[in-house]
C-alpha cells in the first residue's frame, strides 16, 4: 500500500493497536511454578521461553526480522513512486489536465484523487507481496486472493475519499498560513484522527468485520466484572470475526465517548483458555483506564507537527533547486504532493524508533495494569508466547528499542513472572 494511503488508513483505524503456521500448535505452557519463598523470576521466564521449539523460534524470527527490511524497502519504494510522478513528468501532466476545472479547490481535489489512485497502482506489486503472499508464506492469513483484493479496494476507497478531503484541508492551511502551515496542519491531522477514532467502531470497522455481542457465559461475566471493578463503563463486550482474515489473536479498546467499546477477536476466544482471555482483556481495559487513546492522540499531534515542520524545511529547499524541472512552483502547488509524500515516507522511517517507544511504553503500562486487574500472570505469560507466532520472542535490547511497538515476549513474560513473585502469598 502506498505510504500515504497506509498512513491515512492507520489514522482512520487508530482506534484499534511471528510466523508459526496454524497447523503447527504452540507448545504447551509450563505448569505454574510452585509458590516458594525463593522464587527465581529469571528461571521462570526462561521456562516459558523454552516452550518455543527451535523451528518455531527460527520461523518467528525470520518473519519479524523481515519486517525490519520492509521498513526500508517501503520507504525507498515511496521515493521511487515520487520519482515516477516528478522525474517522468506524470505529475505535470495530471496538473495540466486538472487546470481545466473552474475552481481551485476542484483542481486540488481532482489532482489528489488521481494521485492517490495512481500511487496505489504503482505500489501494488509491493502491496500484494507484503499483504498477501508474505502472510500466506508464514501461515498467518486465511484469505483467498479475491477476498484480500476486495478488502484492499475497500481500503483504497476509504483512503481516496477521506485522504482527498484531508489533503484538501492541508493545502488550504498552506495557502492561508504560508510558512506556519505546519502548526495548523498538525491541528487538522489531530482533528481528522479524532473523528476517525470516533467513527471507527461503528462506521469503518464494520466494512471489514462483523462485530456481535459476546454470548453470555463465564468469559463474558468475568470481563464485565473486571470492567466494573476498575471503573470502566462497559455493559457489553464485542466479538469480532477476525478469523475471516487472519490467524492472529487480538483484542482492543476502540472509539471515543459514546462509541467506545471493548472487543476481542474470535481467534482469541477459540485458541485461548479463559484465564488467558481474562489476562488479555485486563490489558485492554488498562488502555481505557489509563487514557491511552487520548495520550496517544496528543503524542501523535506533537510528532506529526514536528514532522510537518521538517517536511516543509526540506520541501522548500528541494523545490528551490529542482522545482522548475519538476513543474513545482512552491509549497502551495499541489503538483508537489508526490515530493511531500516521499519526504513524509523518509521522516516516517526515521521516526520509527520514537513512535515505537511512545506506543511500547503505553503497552507496558497496560500490561502491568492488566496483571493487577486480572491477576493471571501465567495466563498473560502464555499469551505472550502465543504472540510469538508473528513477533520475535527474544530480541536484543537495541532491537526492541528500535523495532518493537509492543514489549517483546521476553519482556512480557518477565513482567508477568515478576508480578507473580511479588504475589506468591496472596489468596
Amino acid at each position: 500500500m502506498p505510504t500515504l494511503l497506509k498512513f491515512l488508513l492507520v489514522c482512520l483505524l487508530l482506534a484499534t493497536a511471528g510466523s508459526v503456521q496454524a497447523q503447527t500448535p504452540t507448545a504447551p505452557s509450563p505448569a505454574p511454578a510452585t509458590a516458594q519463598p525463593a522464587y527465581d523470576v529469571n528461571a521462570a521466564t526462561q521456562a516459558y521461553l523454552n516452550t518455543l521449539t527451535p523451528a518455531q523460534k527460527a520461523r518467528s524470527d525470520a518473519y519479524f526480522e523481515g519486517g525490519y527490511w520492509l521498513l526500508l524497502v517501503e520507504m525507498l519504494y515511496a521515493v521511487g513512486v515520487a520519482a515516477v510522478f516528478l522525474g517522468l513528468g506524470l505529475s505535470r501532466r495530471i496538473k495540466a489536465w486538472t487546470e481545466r476545472l473552474p475552481q481551485r479547490f476542484l483542481r486540488t481535489l481532482a489532482y489528489v484523487a488521481i494521485y492517490l489512485l495512481l500511487a496505489w497502482v504503482l505500489s501494488f506489486p509491493l502491496t500484494v507481496y507484503v499483504g498477501y503472499f508474505r502472510e500466506h508464506h508464514y501461515g498467518l492469513s486465511n484469505q483467498s486472493f479475491g477476498e484480500w483484493l476486495g478488502e484492499s479496494l475497500t481500503s483504497l476507497a476509504l483512503s481516496v475519499v477521506f485522504g482527498s478531503l484531508l489533503i484538501l484541508a492541508l493545502y488550504a492551511a498552506v495557502r492561508r498560513a504560508g510558512r506556519t502551515w505546519w502548526v495548523w496542519g498538525a491541528g487538522i491531522m489531530g482533528t481528522f484522527v479524532a473523528v476517525g477514532i470516533f467513527l471507527g467502531p461503528v462506521f469503518i470497522s464494520p466494512l471489514f468485520n462483523k462485530s456481535t455481542p459476546l454470548p453470555a457465559g463465564p468469559v463474558r461475566a468475568a470481563i464485565l466484572s473486571m470492567a466494573r471493578a476498575n471503573g470502566v463503563p462497559a455493559d457489553n463486550v464485542y466479538l469480532v470475526d477476525a478469523s475471516r482474515q487472519s490467524k492472529r489473536i487480538s483484542a482492543n479498546v476502540s472509539g471515543i465517548g459514546s462509541t467506545i467499546r471493548v472487543s476481542l477477536n474470535d481467534n482469541l476466544l477459540r485458541r485461548c483458555t479463559p484465564q488467558e482471555v481474562q489476562a488479555v482483556m485486563g490489558h485492554e481495559l488498562g488502555h481505557y483506564v489509563l487514557n491511552h487513546i487520548y495520550e496517544l492522540l496528543l503524542s501523535f499531534v506533537m510528532v506529526i507537527g514536528t514532522g510537518f515542520w521538517l517536511l516543509d524545511w526540506m520541501f522548500v529547499r528541494l523545490v528551490a533547486r529542482f522545482g522548475s524541472r519538476w513543474g513545482v512552483a512552491d509549497r502551495a502547488d499541489v503538483g508537489g504532493l508526490p515530493l511531500a509524500v516521499a519526504l513524509l515516507a523518509v521522516l516516517t522511517f526515521l521516526s520509527t524508533p520514537i513512535v515505537n517507544t511512545i506506543v511500547r511504553t503505553n503497552e507496558l503500562e497496560a500490561d502491568v495494569f492488566g496483571l493487577n486487574a486480572a491477576r493471571q500472570p501465567d495466563g498473560f505469560a502464555a499469551i505472550a508466547m502465543k504472540l510469538s507466532e508473528y513477533r520475535k520472542i527474544d530480541p536484543t535490547p537495541l532491537e526492541e528499542a528500535l523495532f518493537f511497538d509492543h514489549p517483546s515476549g521476553h519482556t512480557r513474560v518477565y513482567t508477568a513472572m515478576r508480578w507473580k513473585a511479588e504475589h506468591l502469598g496472596d489468596k
